[in-house]
């Protein structure tokens, strides 16, 4: 029976000795000693895990199967009491069968896999437990928003409000004011179901958010200060690697504190989810400004309509509502450079596509050709206070750059209109879709909570709602694949070149599988993917 060994960025193997019961059993690793602490909660396929300070914390078992577990809050506090679930006297849940979650379910994240190959990583299956580690009269919540607007955030905070109240009894609810400096800096807002009714049919954030205003220190003062045992913070990838440094301060300071987080891009740029909350919202709201720049191009003569959609670092916006639309003759997304002079460039697919249909709508992502925009204006690598490069206007800047070709190289006049909805599209409530994901994964999130699991963020992986180590969804983003059969889809729908050079298609194809780090024998530190070096 062997485990995994986890000590900073140390990751090796125990050998157990003894029987398969919970207690504290002898490990040996390559002629080391060492204590375990073995439990049956976090016995899965045969393993046993080894329960040590940092990350990742691993499970291995046969056929290559792959655990990455979140923390617990029994890894650092020992002999915490359980309670029964509320959920069991709850009328709406008696008809339910087999509602509560086995521990030991979990969800691959690969669905597709070979005959004769590995099982692969699996994460923790979300949902609730038979044993609590809260007292509903115990539990005092906060909920933290965090980064720019997306539609469904007042769902969110709806929807933990709600599954604290009404699933588990839970009453002292607060809303940190404006996102990570309210904790030390703001009063908050007392939250309760009469509060946050009828919000999720508004856009915005009902407790306020901002960028930038991270303290450590500051922070865990304030949730230890007042009494805090719960923490929802919602948020981006910058967001959640602060929810990861929150958890391990509270860790260090050995705090009964469950820190959660939901993540939340408008983008879709979150790596092994399916998709994150808002991004179906905002693909439907895009709509509106493409039909607006296909009804002007069509009234106009030789009209050319220029649509500006979110996409700092991924084009999935663009892309998705590309292939919704169908009315679209170019997309141009971060993912893949293009060019604008020359055979196969941009001026000359417009030309074409003008003279053979008298119009054209252009869909450009917000972070496409921002490496022509800085060679062009000469501008600088400012950041705004989360730390994000601010980036130039590409839409008026190749509005700019298409005008000024048509006037000074060829004889055609031609009309522009260009439409950037980006803070419209943001700003509207979450539509019919987006309100059930964000219903599932609130709910998913204070079940978590409720059972003791802390450090960890919540989302679906092929459908079914799972626990997620922070570090899987901070150590990369999320991004368009051009040599994917999407893009392809995309391709045939516009009809337009694919602007490829070789050095594209080889990055792309390194995109495409990235191996993890787990089975590909490196290790995370602190949030860092590196090689392993040192094996106990």
């Amino acid at each position: 029976m062997h485990s995994v060994c986890n000590s900073g960025s140390i990751v090796g193997f125990y050998k157990v000795s003894g029987d398969n019961n919970s207690g504290r059993k002898t490990g040996n690793c390559n002629g080391r000693k060492a204590l375990v602490k073995v439990t049956h909660r976090s016995r899965v396929m045969g393993s046993v895990p080894v329960k040590v300070l940092g990350q990742p914390k691993v499970v291995r078992g046969d056929h290559g199967y792959v655990l990455e577990d979140v923390p617990h809050l029994t890894d650092y506090i020992s002999d915490l009491p359980t309670y029964p679930n509320p959920l069991q006297d709850h009328p709406a849940y008696a008809v339910v069968k087999q509602y509560f979650v086995d521990t030991d379910d979990t969800i691959a994240q690969k669905i597709v896999v070979h005959a004769n190959g590995p099982r692969g990583t699996h994460f923790r299956r979300a949902g609730p437990r038979q044993k609590v580690y809260f007292k509903s009269d115990d539990v005092h919540a906060c909920i933290v928003t965090c980064g720019g607007l997306c539609p469904g955030l007042n769902t969110v905070i709806r929807e933990i409000v709600g599954s604290l109240h009404d699933m588990y009894g839970v009453t002292r609810i607060e809303g940190i004011e404006g996102g990570y400096r309210g904790f030390y800096s703001r009063n908050t807002i007392s939250l309760t179901p009469k509060v946050v009714n009828g919000i999720h049919k508004r856009g915005g954030t009902i407790i306020g958010t901002s960028r930038g205003g991270y303290d450590n220190k500051k922070i865990v003062n304030s949730i230890e200060d007042r009494g805090i045992n719960q923490v929802y913070i919602i948020g981006g990838d910058g967001t959640q690697k602060g929810a990861s440094a929150i958890y391990e301060e509270v860790r260090r300071r050995g705090l009964n504190v469950a820190v959660v987080g939901i993540p939340k891009t408008i983008d879709n740029d979150i790596p092994v989810i399916d998709q994150s909350f808002g991004f179906d919202t905002a693909v439907e709201e895009a709509q509106r400004a493409i039909n607006a720049a296909h009804v002007e191009a069509e009234s106009n003569e030789n009209c050319i309509g220029l649509v500006k959609l979110m996409g700092r670092n991924s084009g999935f916006i663009a892309m998705h509502a590309t292939l919704a639309s169908r009315d679209v003759d170019c997309c141009l997304i971060p993912e893949s450079s293009f060019y604008l002079e020359g055979p196969g460039g941009l001026f000359e697919y417009i030309e074409k596509r003008i003279k053979e249909n008298g119009h054209m709508v252009i869909v450009v992502a917000e972070g496409a050709g921002q490496d022509l925009v800085a060679e062009s204006l000469r501008t600088n690598d400012d950041k705004d206070a989360s730390g994000n490069k601010l980036l130039n206007d590409v839409g008026l800047w190749l509005s700019q750059k298409i005008k000024g070709h048509f006037k000074k190289q060829t004889e055609m006049e031609i009309n522009l209109k260009y439409i950037d909805p980006t803070y419209m599209i943001r700003a509207v409530p979450s539509n019919a879709s987006d309100n059930v994901y964000c219903t599932l994964l609130a709910q998913s999130a204070v079940h978590g909570a409720m059972a003791g699991y802390t450090g960890f963020t919540v989302g679906p992986v092929h459908g079914r709602e799972c626990y997620l180590p922070f570090y899987r969804i901070t150590e990369k983003q999320n991004k368009v694949v051009i040599t994917d059969r999407m893009w392809a889809r995309m391709l045939s729908s516009t009809n337009q070149p694919s602007f490829l050079n070789t050095k594209d298609i080889i990055e792309s194809d390194m995109d495409e599988a990235p191996p993890t780090q787990l089975l590909d024998d490196r290790v995370v530190d602190n949030g860092f993917v590196t090689k392993e070096t040192t094996v106990c």
